[in-house]
């Protein structure tokens, strides 16, 4: 199992800076990967194509770009300039997002989401990989190819139900689970995704399993905190949907918490489940959590 790190939004007056410096300490670190989410702060692409082409050498992912907000054309386009910029190192990872964010926020209909993300990805896939795009679907056209350079880089989905695990597993090269825990990768994304990337020929999807994590040597604290820290994922439908399935009241049970050895067992858990990627988002005790998982990166 390979181990990236989630960076934090940055702060203060050079916001590229401080994620510039976040990446150079990831990848000095040992870490495989660092990741970073698109929400309301900084554009992901955009921050990463910045700041990680003056950082060292490791693989940089968002986790996730929204699809409903950018024609796929040119999401693929700005990802493979953002390809080009950091030498084939960028991982594009999207998702749907959440009605209440698409309908509410944007104000697109988030009508069978399934039906878009199969549109989405018959456009996006192709054009990043430097082909031509003939395309009608009900809800998404083109009729165009890039000559942007930096073809050719990996694109994960945000899928957790069972039709986006298997779209997932057809078509992208894996997935990027959030509040996902060991329980429902073992017996429901690995196998979904797996089954369905080996039917279309294509090989094994990487899983990318990111998830709060803290080292402690008082756990029931811990979760509380990423009850409080995570609430709001406790309330979104797909999130409460893979809380559910893991038999968890709250986002602090599926946090990787605990002192050394037992966040090392959850670890070894996950990779046992399928997950080929763990991306660590600490929430507490941060020096002592990075500090495990840069053992665990260099072990």
């Amino acid at each position: 199992m390979r181990y990236g790190y989630f960076l934090s939004e940055p702060q203060g007056s050079d916001p590229i800076g401080d994620l510039r410096d976040q990446i150079a300490r990831a990848a000095d670190d040992g870490f495989d990967s660092a990741w970073l989410s698109h929400i309301f702060g900084l554009d992901a692409i955009t921050a990463l194509a910045a700041a990680g082409a003056q950082a060292p050498a490791i693989e940089l992912g968002t986790a996730v770009v929204p699809t409903y907000p950018r024609h796929p054309g040119a999401l693929a386009q700005q990802a493979m300039t953002a390809n080009a910029a950091l030498g084939g190192r960028f991982a594009l990872g999207i998702g749907l997002s959440h009605q209440i964010v698409i309908e509410n926020m944007f104000g697109y209909s988030f009508e069978r989401p399934g039906r878009h993300m199969k549109e989405y990805l018959d456009i996006l896939i192709p054009l990043s990989r430097g082909e031509r795009v003939v395309y009608e679907g009900e809800t998404l056209k083109a009729d165009l190819r890039l000559t942007t350079p930096g073809a050719g880089f990996p694109v994960l989905v945000a899928a957790l139900g069972p039709r986006m695990l298997k779209l997932a597993g057809t078509v992208a090269d894996g997935t990027v689970l959030w509040m996902t825990g060991p329980q429902t990768v073992a017996r429901h994304v690995a196998p979904t995704i797996t089954a369905a990337a080996a039917q279309a020929g294509r090989e094994s999807p990487r899983i990318v399993c990111a998830l709060p994590i803290s080292v402690t040597d008082d756990p029931a604290a811990a979760v509380a905190r990423a009850n409080e820290i995570f609430s709001v994922y406790g309330t979104l439908p797909s999130y409460r949907a893979m809380l559910d399935r893991e038999g968890a009241a709250g986002p602090g049970d599926v946090a990787v918490v605990g002192d050394e050895d037992t966040v090392l067992a959850k670890l070894d858990e996950l990779s046992r489940a399928g997950v080929t990627d763990f991306v660590g988002s600490p929430f507490a005790n941060r020096e002592r959590t990075r500090n495990l998982l840069i053992g665990a990166a260099n072990g």
